[in-house]
């Protein structure tokens, strides 16, 4: 997600570190000291506007929340919300979030939601999708035994690439659903703004649930 670049985006960063991190490798193995309590964490990579992942933080008080977020004037805007609402379950990162096992430490995080993903839809931009292999091993070393991968797109590409991506690399599927909105999971659905966008035009949502081998079977 691009906007415009907003001139009071980087210093509203730069004065509220309390509530966003740009230097996440300095906090790998102890995010749990910036929370109110300590408690399972949760990462979105790739916040956007912070719509879903603060209606989790909301949703779920017993859970730590972190969003990531590249361009600063998206994670500015996610900023502001959370000046206003001050939700202790909730920490933003702004940062690049192919890095995730720099900012982690092993099995540091219980659940990784991906969220309407860049598709890159070029063969030679494979390297580039979240669902890479190179990615899914530093998922794989940041969850816990328990940890599971959560994965939405509206691309049907991205989401037979990743399908395959996940079986390949030795992964178990919890759970596949080729229309979200059209079963009966769609009930406790939070959706992101691409989501809400999308569904509104009739398009269809796909959703996985994933664990990596040797894990225990639970969901999110």
């Amino acid at each position: 997600m691009r906007l415009r670049n907003k001139p009071w985006a980087k210093p509203l960063i730069e004065a509220n570190p309390e509530f966003i991190a740009t230097d996440p490798k300095k906090y790998r193995g102890v995010w749990q000291d910036r929370f109110n309590k300590k408690a399972p964490l949760y990462i979105e990579i790739g916040m956007g506007k912070g719509q879903f992942i603060i209606e989790m933080a909301q949703k779920y008080p017993a859970r730590n929340f972190i969003g990531i977020e590249l361009q600063t004037s998206v994670a500015a805007v996610v900023l502001k919300k959370q000046l206003e609402l001050k939700l202790k379950n909730l920490q933003l990162v702004c940062a690049n979030g192919s890095g995730v096992s720099e900012y982690f430490e092993t099995g540091e995080v219980t659940g990784i939601y991906l969220n309407f993903s860049d598709p890159w839809p070029k063969k030679r931009q494979a390297k580039r999708r979240l669902t890479y292999p190179s990615f899914l091993k530093q998922y794989q070393t940041i969850l816990r035994e328990e940890g599971r991968l959560e994965f939405k797109t509206d691309n049907r590409g991205l989401f037979e690439y990743s399908v395959k991506s996940m079986n390949n690399f030795g992964m178990t599927f919890d759970n596949v659903l080729l229309d979200l909105h059209q079963s009966e999971e769609t009930e406790d659905n939070i959706m992101t703004e691409y989501e809400e966008k999308f569904s509104k035009r009739g398009q269809v949502i796909y959703k996985l649930e994933a664990h990596f081998k040797g894990n225990e079977s639970q969901t999110l």
